[in-house]
């Protein structure tokens, strides 16, 4: 994120880990700037950016692996800074200072109970000696560099060192997940009281860098902004507004794949609540009919991503000269689509702002949000007096209903999920639950099985309902919804919405699963 006022930062190199957003995300928490670079950026690179701290991620590999990962040759001059490495950057650093990792006997994944035996140790300071972590290695540590003391252990492996003198710090379990609770302790103890990092990250201070750095980059310009009627491009509207407002044009496409009525009621609020320079385009039949036939979840985000900038750069034609387009990216819409600036982490899905846009753009992208989690981002449109009723609202993918029918996407499963999709909302409201979850939703799937109503035979649809907790999205575990909740609703399905006789719940977490389907 390009910023024009300095803040302290830490750095994270990226060795792989899906989880490296999340150290970036529980930092950010504590109030610190920091940036995600590959593993192998270079020194030089690196001290650009001034850092307090530099953290190691986890990754998929071994360190002796033959290609292994491994940080610039340079890297061990960092000593001008404190280090801490977290699971593979924990064993990484033990091996290259001259230490020894091997496979573990008992490989640790899953919950752990670990035992700090160091009491005055810096990272541990003010946690019991006692606590629960999350592990996840295969390898273990079993001779300590020069220099070096254990700290902490499980009854499996040891689990963390330092070397005071050199400032140098690791764990082999995962502080920054939420299954290690005292977690961000730890990460507050490394970045506050190690490092001695400036906690002024806030989202004030997010919008006044954002606002000036808009400001610098579009001057006298115009731009349009892709709206989607979700938190995120909502709050990128308002941001960039807040910087050049008449300058941009917010255009709001109906794709045909929008749930009930959100077309016309978000449309009301941009326009008479926000005083957002809106206009609302009619493309049902350009987005529906490129999707005829195609059933590939990766084909149909690419798809809906052309015809999008298809209909803003018809719409920009009539506005005139246009040179910007805003989108709502976010830091998880990025390590889903996309190994990290370079880096090595897998590839899950596309995103249609992300993967899906064209290599001829015309535009320049403004992306304000690129390297936020969704908790700074409603944070951020708190104080740009964005409505309550669209910061609260549960995320819905910028593909809208086509990635929520598994198949060939038609207007009788449209209307059928929007009917479905109408009934969860209303009941999770009813019963004081709809705050609670992350995301809920109805999943249409390609199947048909037989029942039985009113004494006959029928061979109808399955809904899935797919319902999670969650902080941060990239992370989620289903929502335990009380079991009288979850008749209520099925029992509504079945009764009121044509076509279904099969309700089902998703009970997977993610990972191993996505929150989205498709």
């Amino acid at each position: 994120m390009e910023r024009n006022v300095p803040h302290d930062t830490i750095i994270i190199l990226d060795f792989g880990s899906q989880y490296t957003q999340l150290i970036a995300r529980r930092i950010r928490e504590i109030g610190v700037f920091c940036e995600i670079y590959p593993f192998n950026t270079p020194l030089i690179e690196i001290k650009k950016h001034a850092p307090k701290g530099i953290i190691l991620s986890g990754g998929p590999s071994s360190v002796y692996d033959k290609n292994a990962p491994k940080y610039s040759e340079d890297l061990r001059e960092l000593l001008f800074c404190p280090l801490l490495g977290i699971c593979y950057g924990f064993q990484l650093l033990c091996v290259d200072l001259g230490g020894r990792v091997s496979p573990s006997p008992n490989r640790e994944y899953g919950h752990g109970h670990l035992e700090v035996i160091v009491t005055n140790s810096p990272l541990f300071r003010g946690l019991p000696n006692e606590m629960d972590v999350w592990l996840s290695h295969g390898d273990y540590v079993t001779t300590l560099p020069d220099g070096f003391r254990p700290v902490a252990q499980t009854s499996g492996a040891l689990n963390a060192f330092e070397d005071l003198s050199r400032s140098i710090f690791g764990v082999q379990f995962h502080p920054e997940v939420a299954h290690t609770p005292l977690g961000i302790n730890i990460l507050r103890n490394f970045v506050i009281n190690i490092c001695h990092a400036n906690p002024d990250w806030t989202p004030a201070a997010i919008i006044e860098e954002q606002v000036a750095r808009i400001r610098d980059k579009v001057k006298d310009r115009r731009v349009m902004c892709a709206l989607s009627g979700g938190v995120d491009s909502t709050v990128a509207a308002a941001l960039v507004h807040r910087a050049v407002g008449s300058q941009q044009f917010c255009i709001f496409v109906n794709t045909g794949l929008l749930r009930e009525g959100e077309f016309e009621e978000v449309i009301n609020i941009y326009k008479h609540r926000m005083n957002l320079n809106v206009s609302g385009v009619d493309a049902e039949s350009l987005f529906l009919g490129s999707l005829d036939g195609v059933t590939d979840p990766e084909q149909k985000r690419r798809i809906i991503g052309h015809r999008f900038i298809d209909a803003f750069e018809t719409e920009a034609s009539s506005l005139g000269d246009i040179d910007f387009l805003v989108q709502g990216t976010l830091y998880p819409d990025v390590i889903e689509s996309l190994s990290f600036h370079g880096g090595p982490s897998s590839v899950i899905k596309s995103h249609h702002n992300v993967g899906g846009l064209p290599s001829d753009l015309r535009f320049q992208l403004i992306e304000p949000l690129r390297e936020l989690f969704k908790d700074e981002v409603r944070a951020i449109g708190r104080d740009l007096d964005v409505p309550e009723e669209i910061l609260r609202r549960h995320p819905f993918p910028g593909p809208g209903l086509a990635v929520r029918i598994i198949g060939n996407v038609t207007r009788e499963g449209i209307d059928l999920l929007r009917a479905a999709d109408r009934i969860i909302e209303n009941e999770l409201r009813s019963a004081g639950l709809y705050d609670s979850t992350w995301q809920s939703f109805p999943v249409l799937l390609p199947i048909s099985t037989v029942g039985v109503m009113g004494d006959f035979r029928t061979y109808e649809k399955v809904i899935a309902i797919r319902a999670v907790t969650s902080l941060d999205g990239m992370t989620a575990d289903w929502a335990r919804i009380p079991h009288e909740v979850l008749a209520h609703i099925s029992n509504r399905l079945v009764s009121e919405v044509r076509g279904i006789n099969r309700v089902v719940y998703d009970i997977t977490s993610k990972p191993p699963g996505t929150i989205e389907w498709e």
